[in-house]
C-alpha cells in the first residue's frame, strides 16, 4: 500500500458545455440526404400524400442544426468528461458489476450479418440469431437450474415488474388473486424489489435485519399468512451480505400458498457456486447487462432475463425462442401468457454479446469469476476498514461479505462534519468516479458501497483505497476544503440540492426547458 500510485494531479476536462440545442445555428447542416432515386419515386409515389392526417406532423420537426465539426466536437468534449469502467477505476457503482467489457463483443454487433437485421424478418431468415438467443437460455438455466426464461425484459426492474405479472397471473387462475394481495420483501433488497410488485397492485410488507444484519426470520414467519402472493428478495443484499437462511424462507412462504422469486442482480459472487433451484425458488432473474460481460445498462440497453419453474411456464410472454429439431420458431401459442412485456424479443446486442462472453469464460471461468468477486472484495474491506473514520455495515458480524460491501463515513461526519456526499465529490479529484452510497433514505448513516468484481487487480484495488484514505485524512486536516470539493473534475456542486426534489424545477426535455423557463 505505501507504493500506491494515485493521481493526485488529476485533471479532467471541464468544458462547461452547452446542450445541443444552444449550439444551433439556423442553416447550418451536418448532412444532406441524398435524393430519392427516381426509379423508386415512380415505384412507391408521394408517400406524403398517402399518410392519414392524424400521423402528419402540425409544425416542422425541431431539431438541432449544426454543422459536422461542431457535432464531433460537442460529442468529444462530453466523452472527456466521462468517466467508467473503461477509463477509470471504477470500483465506485456498487451493486451494478462494472466489469470490463470485452472490445471483440462490441465489434462482433457492428457487422452487418448482425446489425442489419430486422426484427420483422421472417423466422428462416434470421435462425443464427435465434439460435443464439435459444443457447443463452441455456445457459441462464444451467446457472439457475430454473426450466424456462424470457430474455424479452429491458431490464432488471422490467424482469421483476415481469415475475410480479407473473406471480398475479398464477394466483388469479386459482381463484386467489384477490386474496392473496401482499408481498413480503426486505429493507435491504433492490427497491424494485417493493416498487415493482407495487405497481402491479400489491400491498407491500418490509422486513428488517437482526442484529446480525440478516432478514429476521422470525419476522418473515410472523408477516406470511394466507395473504402473502410472494416474497421478494435479493441475495446477497445490497449491503453485501448473503442470507444464509434462503431456503428456510422459502419454506415459510411455500407454506402458506406463496411464491418466491430470487433478485440475482447481484449474482456475480455466486455464478457456478449456488443455484435458485436448491434453494427452493419458483422465480429468478439475472441483469444479462453487467452480470454476464455486457456494458451497464443504465436506462439504455439492457436485458432482464427471467427465469421460472415448469409450472409457471405457461404464463412467461409471448414469443418464446423454441427448437424443433430442425429449425427454430417463435412460439406466440401459449394462451396463459400475461402477453409481451417489450417489442419483438428484447434486446438482442445484449443477448449476443452476453452469449460470446459465456461461451468465452466456460463454466469454469464463470466460477472462477465468482471467486476472484468474493477474494477482490474481502480483501478491499480488510483495507477499508483500517481506514480512520471507515466502517462496514453491520461490521464484525462473522459473515463473509460477497461480491460488494456498504461502507458508512458516520464516524468521518460525527467528527469532521465530512459525510458521504462530501467524499464522493473530493474523490472526483482524484480520477475517481462518483461511487454509489445507496438507495434513500440512507438506512445506513452515510453510506458508500464499493463493489471490485473480478476484473480490477490487487493494484486496481489498493489505488482506490490509498485515494480514500488521503481524502478521510484531508477531512481531519481540513473539513471545508474537502466539502467545498471537486475542484479538478467537470461536475459542480449545486447551489441548492433540494431542488432535485422539486418537480417545478425539473425540465426533462429541450421543449420542456423552454416552455418552463422562457428561453427563446
Amino acid at each position: 500500500m505505501a507504493k500506491t500510485k494515485v493521481r493526485t494531479n488529476f485533471h479532467e476536462a471541464r468544458w462547461d458545455e452547452p446542450i445541443i440545442y444552444e449550439l444551433s445555428t439556423p442553416g447550418l447542416r451536418g448532412i444532406i440526404p441524398p435524393i430519392v432515386e427516381e426509379e423508386i419515386a415512380c415505384r412507391v409515389g408521394d408517400v406524403a400524400a398517402k399518410l392519414p392526417e392524424s400521423l402528419k406532423r402540425k409544425s416542422r420537426l425541431e431539431l438541432p442544426e449544426v454543422a459536422q465539426k461542431q457535432v464531433l466536437e460537442h460529442y468529444v468534449h462530453l466523452t472527456q468528461e466521462t468517466m467508467g469502467s473503461n477509463i477509470s477505476n471504477d470500483i465506485s457503482e456498487g451493486t451494478c458489476t462494472m466489469k470490463y467489457n470485452p472490445r471483440i463483443n462490441e465489434k462482433l454487433i457492428g457487422l452487418p450479418g448482425f446489425a442489419d437485421l430486422h426484427p420483422e424478418q421472417d423466422p428462416d431468415t434470421v435462425q443464427g440469431m435465434l439460435q443464439i438467443w435459444h443457447e443463452f437460455e441455456r445457459v441462464v438455466k444451467e446457472v439457475s437450474g430454473l426450466d424456462k426464461f424470457t430474455l424479452q425484459p429491458g431490464g432488471g426492474n422490467h424482469a421483476v415488474f415481469t415475475a410480479a405479472s407473473i406471480m398475479r397471473a398464477y394466483h388469479a387462475a386459482r381463484g386467489e388473486a384477490e386474496q392473496r394481495n401482499e408481498i413480503i420483501t426486505t429493507i435491504f433488497s433492490h427497491p424494485c424489489d417493493a416498487a415493482t410488485p407495487s405497481t402491479a397492485g400489491y400491498k407491500i410488507i418490509t422486513i428488517w435485519p437482526d442484529e446480525q444484519g440478516i432478514p429476521d426470520l422470525e419476522a418473515i414467519r410472523a408477516a406470511a399468512n394466507e395473504h402473502t402472493a410472494g416474497i421478494f428478495m435479493t441475495n446477497p443484499e445490497d449491503i453485501g451480505i448473503y442470507n444464509p437462511h434462503a431456503d428456510k424462507i422459502v419454506e415459510i412462504i411455500h407454506g402458506v400458498g406463496g411464491l418466491c422469486f430470487y433478485d440475482q442482480a447481484n449474482a456475480n459472487a455466486f455464478l457456478g457456486v449456488a443455484r435458485a433451484k436448491e434453494a427452493g425458488f419458483d422465480m429468478c432473474h439475472f441483469n444479462v447487462h453487467k452480470t454476464f460481460g455486457t456494458p451497464h445498462g443504465g436506462e439504455g440497453p439492457a436485458c432482464g432475463a427471467l427465469g421460472v419453474r415448469e409450472f409457471l411456464a405457461k404464463y412467461l410472454p409471448v414469443p418464446t425462442v423454441e427448437f424443433d429439431g430442425c429449425k427454430y420458431y417463435l412460439d406466440y401459442d401459449k394462451p396463459e401468457s400475461i402477453g409481451k412485456v417489450r417489442d419483438f424479443l428484447g434486446q438482442a446486442a445484449v443477448v449476443f454479446k452476453a452469449y460470446c462472453w459465456s461461451r468465452m469464460m466456460g463454466a469454469k471461468g464463470l466460477r472462477e469469476c465468482a471467486e476472484i468477486s468474493v477474494i477482490n472484495n474481502n480483501y478491499m474491506q480488510k483495507l477499508m476498514e483500517a481506514i480512520p473514520g471507515v466502517s462496514s455495515a453491520f461490521q464484525g458480524n462473522g459473515i463473509v461479505r460477497q461480491e460488494q460491501v456498504r461502507y458508512s463515513f458516520q464516524q468521518l461526519k460525527e467528527k469532521y462534519d465530512v459525510g458521504s456526499d462530501d467524499v464522493n465529490r473530493r474523490l472526483n479529484d482524484y480520477g475517481i468516479p462518483w461511487f454509489w452510497s445507496s438507495h434513500h433514505p440512507w438506512v445506513i448513516p452515510e453510506p458508500m458501497t464499493l463493489e471490485p468484481c473480478e476484473t480490477y487487480t490487487k493494484e486496481d484495488i489498493e489505488q482506490y483505497v490509498k485515494a480514500v484514505e488521503i481524502v478521510c485524512r484531508e477531512a481531519a486536516e481540513d473539513p471545508q476544503m474537502v466539502k467545498g470539493a471537486p475542484y479538478r473534475a467537470p461536475v459542480h456542486q449545486l447551489a441548492d440540492i433540494s431542488e432535485l426534489d422539486d418537480p417545478e424545477k425539473w425540465a426533462l426535455t429541450w421543449r420542456a426547458y423552454k416552455r418552463k423557463f422562457g428561453v427563446e
